[in-house]
């Protein structure tokens, strides 16, 4: 039996008596949503699953989106898990509607699928005084114009305006988030953003990459914007949800384990990992369909 072998073997068999929460995202930066959700739920069991063999989601079609993040949501369902947060920006715009309205009645209508746009989106008022609101993400996220269409639908009176950042994933993956070579690009769009329209106030980084360079998109931005990270949003309409759902709480197993799987070589998750969660990990490797 080969080590990947074993590990999807593993995976398989050790799982099946728990019921842990999903984490899934294409890649690194659902770690970041990850993090905080431990940190406001420590007691829940969680299976970190990244598409890193696959990523990055946001140059691919919808179609190809849809599909990776169903077979994604699909293995995480097969290990027990009853909830999964798809926590990633372009799975999330791409893929979640359609896997709550379409696939989730066919797979196991009993189980959940949440996103990380809606916890968001329906606080978007809160976050803005003269209602200009603007949104930093993917060139996926950006085009799938998910972000406007959501708070515009609960408040119609705020304008959203977006920027594709297509260098700050890599900026971030190649451990170059903190450099000076970073400046530049983060320097450009929020620039660019604001120049589209200056009476922004608040904004939503649509990117779980993007609080890595946090202390850069801060020090380009006016001091009368307001940031907005998705990951204690998350963490906090997740807790919630759980308590406005005792029925899939109780299936959600209280043990505090986590492990992480990737699609992609275990010793390059770890590696990066470290960066986005503060902390080593052990991941596994598995192969979607």
């Amino acid at each position: 039996m080969t080590g990947k072998e074993g590990a999807q073997r593993n995976a398989g068999t050790t799982t099946n008596h728990l019921q842990p929460i999903g984490i899934f995202d294409s890649g690194y930066g659902g770690l970041t949503v990850m993090r905080e959700i431990i940190r406001h739920l420590p007691q829940y069991d969680y299976h970190y699953l990244g598409d890193n063999a696959r990523s990055p989601y946001g140059p691919r079609s919808f179609e190809r989106v849809c599909q990776f993040t169903a077979e994604a949501v699909a293995w995480l369902f097969d290990q027990g898990c009853p909830l999964v947060i798809v926590a990633c920006n372009t799975a999330s715009a791409k893929a979640l509607r359609t896997i709550q309205q379409k696939d989730l009645p066919r797979i196991d209508p009993s189980k959940r699928v949440l996103g990380v746009l809606r916890p968001v989106t329906e606080q978007a008022d809160t976050f803005t005084k003269t209602r200009h609101v603007g949104v930093l993400g993917t060139r996926g996220t950006v085009e799938s114009h998910s972000y406007p269409m959501e708070i515009q639908k609960l408040f119609p009176d705020i304008t959203v305006t977006q920027e594709a950042c297509p260098m700050w994933v890599p900026l971030v993956e190649n451990g170059e988030y903190d450099s000076a070579g970073a400046d530049y690009f983060i320097e450009k769009h929020i620039a660019n953003l604001l120049r589209k329209d200056p009476e922004i106030d608040a904004l939503i980084l649509g990117c779980t990459h993007y609080p890595l360079l946090i202390d850069k998109i801060v020090h380009y931005l006016p001091r009368s914007v307001r940031v907005i990270v998705q990951g204690a949003l998350v963490a906090e309409r997740l807790a919630d949800y759980l308590d406005r759902h005792p029925d899939i709480a109780a299936r959600c197993s209280t043990s505090a384990r986590r492990r992480y799987f990737t699609t992609d070589a275990p010793a390059r998750f770890n590696h990066h990992a470290r960066i986005f969660m503060g902390k080593a990990v052990d991941a596994e490797q598995i192969t979607l369909p």
